[in-house]
């Protein structure tokens, strides 16, 4: 089980940051070497010095759970290796106000910024201008909340360099990884330890600045992700995370992340897909538990009122909360298949009648939080899909929970699952795209166990699970059959940044050295930097040592010449 009040993890070394097995956490690779040094010193050539730290953030694919962590409902993420690292410098201020000034490492498309922050109100977010500070501003309206629940506090002024090599718009979460990386790039330059359970809620809280109201599934596995694990994430009544292990197959399984490089940014076209979807599962809790005759107490999903809350709501009047989970599910899919009949959808005017209040009261109640663009609302089959890709949930962690090892059935039964949740998420929950359901039916003719879409859908990004041994023949495929056929002139560069091969990857970290002007190769203790300090004077002590004893040998060996030459 994830400590929820366990430090983000401080290191010196980003071969621990970037380990996906004991044999990798003792050498980083080169790329990533050649990456933190490009970084620090851009930031010198920037800034005119190195940075303080550097603070490092991943994208995440979805195993399986689409759609349904805003409901509150169970998910199974994990990091991936791409991720948003920010190198930052305090710097005295110059007035009363503090500045952030804020650079890119591709300055061309994502222009340099300077802007104050006041000492005592939030940083101006305009969610219509679609700026990349602004998911950096975003993560420091919500840090500064924090961080001004002491009293008197003023911010330090900052010195910013960001690189981010998770695609944006990608499907494995861009906007999640920036957003939790600015917090804790913030928080630790304010002399401020953060854990990881309070990072995840001002990141979740942060990303809502930006017009993005996302359920916690995104900031969960971005930061507490382990290596090697898949992350059992479960939100009601209350936050936890579990960290559930691959067991040992007949094949060896592996994650293939494919992108479509159709781009959905969540923030232009949320009001008719990502928040459409939000209202509409909203909407489907509170008639449900209208028609059911149950009251539906505020939880802390984003418009206050779950699907999950449904649910347990109606166990609790029919006493069966104590009756297994996945038998729960079955029950309110039944309720919603008898009550929700309307497949063609509701009108507000529809819904109102049902809830027995007026279209404006609807209006301001559940659809005023943010903009939503809807003549009907498919309140049948939105339910339908996260309850029953709940269900797919419990399965999945079932079958790697309950199993030591993984045969040739248990795999394929894996690969069903993911299949199922794509065709629900094209057919119920209509958040595919043609690109999307193309890379899986060419990917699952060649070879994999399963294919779905992964992330907020409308193009992005697909996960495949399928054995080690194919991964060359579906790549080969994915290649010539979707990438070479839709994007002619493509470059190798491109193409590799298209298909990433994915393990289960660590979550946020602090890199931290001083002084920072190289990156280290070797491991040093993340949960106990003292002992890395004592490790490099032991280095040193034991280089001056060395260096000593050479020039003692050297004398001597002069010494001896000497004598040499005078007999």
């Amino acid at each position: 089980m994830a400590t929820p009040q366990e430090l983000v993890p401080q290191t010196e070394s980003i071969a621990e940051v970037y380990a996906t097995d004991d044999a990798s956490a003792t050498t980083a690779s080169p790329e990533h070497l050649k990456r933190f040094n490009g970084l620090v010193s851009q930031f010198n050539k920037v800034y005119s010095h190195r940075p303080d730290f550097v603070a490092r953030s991943p994208g995440r694919v979805n195993i399986i759970g689409e759609h349904i962590d805003y409901n509150l409902y169970d998910v199974l993420p994990t990091a991936v290796s791409v991720d948003v690292i920010i190198a930052v410098k305090v710097v005295p201020s110059a007035g009363s106000e503090s500045t952030v000034k804020i650079a890119n490492v591709v300055p061309d498309k994502f222009p340099s910024r300077e802007f104050t922050v006041p000492k005592d109100t939030d940083v101006e977010i305009d969610p219509k201008k679609h700026e990349w500070v602004n998911y950096f501003k975003a993560g420091l309206v919500g840090a500064l909340k924090v961080l001004r629940k002491g009293g008197s506090f003023a911010p330090a002024s900052m010195e910013v360099l960001v690189d981010g090599n998770v695609p944006p718009g990608g499907g494995i979460s861009s906007s999640a990884a920036f957003v939790c990386s600015s917090a804790l790039a913030v928080m630790k330059a304010n002399s401020h330890d953060v854990s990881k359970q309070d990072l995840l809620d001002l990141a979740v809280v942060s990303e809502r600045a930006v017009g993005v109201y996302s359920g916690g599934m995104d900031q969960a596995a971005s930061i507490f992700s382990r290596r090697g694990y898949l992350l059992y994430t479960q939100f009601f009544p209350n936050f936890s995370a579990q960290h559930v292990p691959i067991p040992k197959a007949s094949e060896e399984i592996t994650f293939l992340m494919a992108q479509s490089f159709v781009t959905s940014n969540k923030a232009e076209t949320a009001p008719r897909h990502y928040n459409l979807r939000v209202a509409e599962c909203t909407l489907a809790a509170v008639v449900l538990a209208k028609a059911n005759g149950v009251h539906l107490p505020k939880d802390n999903s984003s418009l206050g009122y779950s699907l999950r809350n449904f649910h347990n709501e109606l166990m609790r009047k029919e006493g069966r909360l104590g009756d297994p989970l996945e038998y729960q599910i079955d029950s309110v899919i039944q309720a919603t298949l008898d009550l929700l009949t309307q497949e063609q959808g509701y009108t507000r005017e529809e819904i109102a009648q049902l809830l027995s209040i007026s279209v404006p009261e609807l209006e301001s109640t559940y659809l005023s939080s943010f903009p939503v663009q809807a003549e009907r609302f498919l309140l049948r089959q939105r339910a339908l899909h996260c309850f029953k890709e709940a269900r797919r949930v419990l399965d999945f962690k079932a079958c790697l929970a309950n199993h030591s090892t993984l045969d040739d059935k248990r795999i394929h039964y894996l690969g069903q699952l993911l299949n199922e949740s794509q065709d629900s998420c094209r057919e119920v929950y209509e958040c595919s795209a043609p690109q999307v359901d193309e890379i899986c039916a060419i990917a699952r003719k060649t070879g994999t166990w399963g294919s779905r879409l992964t992330g907020a859908g409308w193009g992005g990004c697909t996960v495949h699970m399928l054995p080690q041994s194919k991964v060359e023949a579906v790549t080969k495929a994915l290649k010539e059959g979707y990438y070479l056929k839709h994007f002619p002139d493509i470059s190798e560069e491109k193409l590799k940044e298209a298909m990433v091969i994915s393990k289960p990857s660590n979550g946020s970290f602090m890199y931290v050295s001083a002084p920072l002007t190289r990156i280290l190769n070797k491991p040093e203790s993340s949960t106990n930097l003292s002992a890395g300090l004592r490790e490099r004077r032991f280095q040193r002590l034991n280089f001056e040592y060395n260096k000593m004893m050479r020039m003692d040998m050297i004398r001597v060996l002069y010494l001896t010449c000497y004598v040499v030459s005078i007999i």
